[in-house]
């Protein structure tokens, strides 16, 4: 199989996600309407299928550890900050679901979601079985979503200080770049599944020959995906907390001078 073939052909068109999408935007124009901001929750959408369905899904079924990390990527750090980005600024969560909101709670969920996920056993079985495959896929999310409840909850009163907010986003990076440091240059055994893919698709061949993945090479930029642009995601983060500062201490510092 060529790239343009695999490119062309390897979408799953999982009806069962699309219907899931096509309820969630109803329910959303039906709780929200014109309160909402339905730009995020499009690209939040958008991100989650490129996940699943599209040939990112197909090659990180097997074929390619980097893959897989690209799509955890986007199921923890991009479809549940969009997600919440997306919410009408009076939104707040129920009072049985404030537990999960406690920082510390949230920073374990995020930085734990790619290790524990990561352990060589879970991942081989993410990888072979659809039951844990579906198990991982909705606790990224939960535990994406926790994450970032911290720093782009609705209401301003209930995010961490930007202070706090950026030593939490700052941590979370360096233990995740701990992490992509040590599949970078580990040896080719987190994930042993993607070491002797099973060629489902006919694709093997291309990855191998024309794309030149092997899978030490593969796992390495696996690595490195966690490693800079997870941190890329952090850092712009760690950007909007101080523009947050520095928004907040403008009206303190008229107060002063009135």
């Amino acid at each position: 199989m060529t790239t343009y073939q695999f490119l062309t052909t390897a979408w799953r068109w999982n009806y069962i996600l699309l219907l899931f999408c096509a309820l969630a935007l109803a329910g959303y124009f039906l709780a929200f309407r014109r309160r909402g901001r339905l730009a995020y929750l499009g690209g939040a959408l958008v991100a989650f299928l490129i996940a699943l369905i599209s040939p990112v899904s197909a090659l990180a079924d097997g074929y390619l550890f980097s893959a897989h990390m690209v799509q955890h990527i986007l199921l923890v750090l991009i479809v549940p900050a969009l997600l919440l980005l997306s919410l009408p600024r009076s939104f707040s969560l129920p009072r049985s679901l404030t537990v999960f909101t406690h920082a510390f709670i949230g920073w374990i969920a995020g930085v734990g979601a790619m290790w524990l996920w990561h352990a060589p056993a879970l991942c081989n079985a993410a990888t072979t079985s659809r039951t844990v495959s579906a198990i991982q896929t909705t606790s990224l999310l939960l535990m994406g979503s926790a994450f970032w409840w911290q720093v782009l909850a609705p209401r301003n009163a209930e995010r961490l200080s930007p202070a706090a907010g950026i030593a939490y986003l700052f941590t979370a990076c360096t233990a995740c770049s701990v992490l992509g440091i040590v599949l970078t240059f580990a040896p080719v055994s987190i994930c042993p599944v993607y070491q002797h893919p099973v060629d489902r698709l006919g694709m093997l061949g291309t990855i191998r020959g024309n794309w030149g993945l092997t899978s030490d090479k593969d796992q390495q930029i696996g690595g490195l995906l966690m490693w800079v642009p997870m941190c890329l995601i952090y850092l712009t983060a760690i950007l909007a907390q101080l523009a947050r500062w520095h928004s907040d201490s403008v009206p303190q510092a008229e107060e002063s001078n009135a």
